[in-house]
């Protein structure tokens, strides 16, 4: 039997019940973190405990912590549980997101842009301070190379039910969005010791797809990488001593890669961070 040797680092990862999220949590794990699996299904979750459990003979330090990205309150609630534990946090991983899904989150906005954005918005912002005090710490934000599909943000789409056939042009607004949070998170944390990393992980065979058409997944499947190989690009900016300088880059196969024009748009970054602010303080 190996001994695990813990490295006093606290991780969360949200959407990490499945795919990229429980790939990254489980590596984690393995490093030494003490992770935080931040999600709806406690089950799903406790499935990922025990996988990694039985991997480091209940060495790891690993706990469920709830979320719901698509309920603000949710967000709140999750927020004030971990900063009631008292630990430090030196790594925020927002992963999770959806696909092809449609509707209206909770508290009122598209779905796909609800959860991907707002929720992780709202989350980061009420974690950031811990962040700080933590550092140095990283946030690394999953976001898509999806987000070249579009060209700007719609404020007022964004408000309203999913619009298009089968819901890509809001899944890839969704990720423009995430990008230019991490670019504008990235600017305004300089000089804290907080780091900002925005990846696209690859087109990754996960349940993000879930809500898409059973036939066009079987058709991309066939060009999907396995959720070991998409998690790689988060666990590289997360965790690697050669990136602790850098912030605010878009990250594909562990190199920074020229994002869009859009996603490199200074004023829409700031009108996006404007916007969710008075979105979240409602």
């Amino acid at each position: 039997m190996s001994y695990l040797k813990l490295n006093g680092k606290v991780a969360l990862v949200t959407g990490a019940n499945s795919g990229i999220g429980a790939v990254t949590a489980r590596e984690l794990a393995l490093q030494g973190y003490h992770v935080f699996l931040a999600c709806r299904s406690i089950n799903k979750a406790q499935t990922v405990i025990q996988e990694i459990q039985s991997l480091t003979y209940g060495q790891a330090k690993v706990e469920f912590i709830a979320l719901d990205l698509a309920d603000l309150d949710s967000v709140r609630r999750c927020a004030q549980s971990f900063l009631t534990r008292d630990l430090p946090l030196h790594l925020l991983i927002a992963n999770a997101g959806l696909a092809g899904q449609k509707g209206l989150t909770q508290s009122g906005f598209e779905l796909t842009f609800g959860v991907c954005h707002v929720g992780h918005f709202l989350l980061t912002k009420l974690l950031t301070e811990k962040l700080i005090e933590s550092k140095p710490a990283r946030v690394v934000v999953v976001a898509s190379k999806a987000h070249r599909h579009v060209q700007s943000i719609n404020f007022n789409a964004v408000l309203k039910p999913t619009n298009s056939f089968g819901g890509l042009k809001e899944y890839a607004v969704a990720k423009l969005a995430n990008i230019l949070f991490a670019k504008e998170l990235g600017r305004r944390l300089y000089g804290t010791g907080v780091t900002v990393y925005a990846v696209h992980p690859g087109v990754v065979s996960t349940n993000v797809w879930r809500a898409m058409p059973q036939p066009l997944v079987k058709l991309i499947s066939h060009f999907m990488i396995s959720p070991e190989e998409g998690a790689k690009t988060t666990l590289y900016c997360a965790t690697q001593p050669q990136v602790a300088g850098d912030t605010g880059f878009y990250y594909e196969d562990c190199k920074v890669k020229v994002s869009s024009h859009a996603a490199q748009n200074i004023n829409l970054a700031n009108e996006l961070w404007e916007q969710s602010l008075n979105w979240v303080e409602q």
